[in-house]
């Protein structure tokens, strides 16, 4: 087995832990302002270090390319899922988010003409009836809230990894991360709280360190040696983890509707993740 197929399988496993994270630091007192500020802050100081000794050359003209890029993919982003988690569960926040194959599907149809295939037409509508049956289990249902924010946050998701697309034509992954990044906190801190209690500090470094930098920086490295298109499919891995871990810590349990809803999101995400490899494959 290639390094790189390893290094994409922690670094998914990493990003199912920040609802895990997010979690916690409510626990501790903490807002989603307050919490995606030190997240964002903390992994810049860490990514200016090491885009620092990789020979960081700053591009004036692109900044506010990544201004537009940091409010979309950091700001929105971090608050849409994080406050998600906030008001109802890790299992939920992190189901609502995988719709983002969905947006990406459509706005990769406009955007930059790419086919929707039959393949990708199934994926669609499998991922679109798991939605339907995560929020409203048992005849039930779930916050309103939760879930229009919730699926915002695939949106976002959405539009991080096309926005990205054009980030990576100029900039090398990890610059493009930096930038996008410390626009991203330049934005969060005016409705961030300062004061935090000192026991909140080795979560969020935590949350910083493991999910944010190093998580991408596995991630980056490990698109040296395989394809962008197979290292998606190895990442849907993460939503799996993040169930997992709020099962063990929080003893959040989906009812049997909401499993086969999940199995739908992942596997639409799946087959959506072998078509663009398939594809690769034949041009």
């Amino acid at each position: 087995m290639k390094k790189g197929y390893i290094l994409v399988f922690l670094a998914a496993s990493m990003w199912g832990t920040l609802g895990i994270f997010a979690k916690l630091l409510y626990g501790l007192g903490l807002d989603p302002f307050t919490i995606t500020f030190y997240r964002a802050s903390i992994a810049f100081a860490l990514l200016f270090v090491y885009n620092l000794s990789k020979g960081l050359q700053v591009k004036k003209h692109r900044l506010p390319f990544y201004a537009f890029y940091g409010f979309f993919a950091v700001f929105l982003f971090y608050i849409l899922y994080f406050y998600t988690v906030k008001i109802s569960s890790v299992s939920l926040a992190v189901l609502l988010l995988y719709s983002a194959p969905v947006y990406s599907t459509i706005l990769g149809y406009f955007i930059f003409g790419e086919k929707i295939t039959s393949i990708k037409l199934a994926a669609l509508v499998m991922a679109i009836i798991g939605v339907l049956l995560v929020v409203n289990p048992n005849g039930g249902s779930v916050s309103k809230l939760a879930i229009v924010l919730g699926l915002l946050s695939g949106l976002t998701y959405a539009l991080y990894g096309i926005l990205a697309k054009f980030a990576v034509k100029n900039e090398k992954p990890e610059e493009a991360l930096l930038y996008t990044i410390g626009f991203g906190a330049l934005f969060l801190a005016p409705f961030s709280n300062f004061e935090i209690p000192i026991s909140s500090l080795p979560c969020l470094f935590g949350l910083a360190f493991f999910p944010t930098f190093l998580a991408y920086i596995l991630y980056n490295t490990a698109l040296k040696e395989i394809e962008v298109s197979r290292a998606s499919i190895i990442a849907t891995v993460e939503p799996v983890v993040a169930l997992i871990l709020a099962y063990i810590l929080f003893h959040e349990i989906l009812t049997p509707k909401q499993v086969t809803g999940a199995i739908l999101i992942i596997l639409g995400s799946l087959m959506l993740h072998i078509e663009e490899r398939n594809e690769k494959d034949q041009t």
